[in-house]
């Protein structure tokens, strides 16, 4: 799985870019607040790549910061919630403007954003009211490196894990429990300790 690529800026649009890296163009979908932040195109760029698979489905999604990329993660761990609708999300607000709406319940707010209607927004704030301090205090320096390591790396095994079959649950725990414990694994390596203690 990809969790970080650097490279040349080949290509910039408000949703997604094309990185070249190693002779190969790696086109990257992102929300807004990623692209006014990024350099010019035919510059060095560096993003925090979440990796989505499914079926007959490949899609790298990334973000400047670990902070936006934390973000991302928390939104399509809420039911009904994909990828696609996160970045929508994402990018009809800015990701502190969109933090404050949901630990203030403003569905008035969240409303507005197209792609989500009152039911998502209500789960929204259910389901991540809670979890947005954690997000507000995130700290893209050094020390919260680690932390960032493991949710990408426990994000990756969760997405695999579910690909092959197992229960959302129970690849959530698997996941999470190698991704805090061993975070400096490769995600190969990473996913055998999983298979072989969710088989054992």
């Amino acid at each position: 799985m990809i969790s970080y690529l650097e490279g040349k800026l080949y290509e910039k649009k408000p949703d997604h870019v094309v990185v070249l890296a190693g002779g190969v163009g790696y086109k990257v979908s992102i929300p807004v607040s990623t692209y006014y932040e990024l350099p010019n195109q035919g510059e060095g760029v560096a993003l925090q790549i979440h990796t989505h698979v499914r079926q007959d489905t490949f899609a790298l999604y990334g973000f400047l910061s670990g902070k936006e990329q934390l973000l991302f993660h928390r939104l399509i761990g809420v039911a009904g919630v994909g990828p696609s609708l996160a970045l929508k999300v994402m990018s009809g607000l800015e990701p502190e403007t969109l933090i404050d709406a949901i630990r203030r319940g403003d569905h008035r707010r969240l409303n507005a954003i197209p792609g989500v209607g009152k039911k998502t927004a209500e789960r929204l704030i259910l389901e991540l009211r809670d979890k947005m301090p954690e997000v507000a205090a995130y700290d893209d320096g050094g020390e919260r490196e680690d932390a960032h390591l493991a949710s990408s790396l426990g994000e990756d095994l969760l997405s695999a894990l579910m690909n092959l079959g197992f229960p959302r649950p129970q690849s959530e725990k698997a996941a999470l429990a190698v991704a805090r414990d061993e975070p400096e694994l490769s995600f190969e390596d990473a996913l055998k300790r999983v298979l072989r203690e969710l088989s054992g």
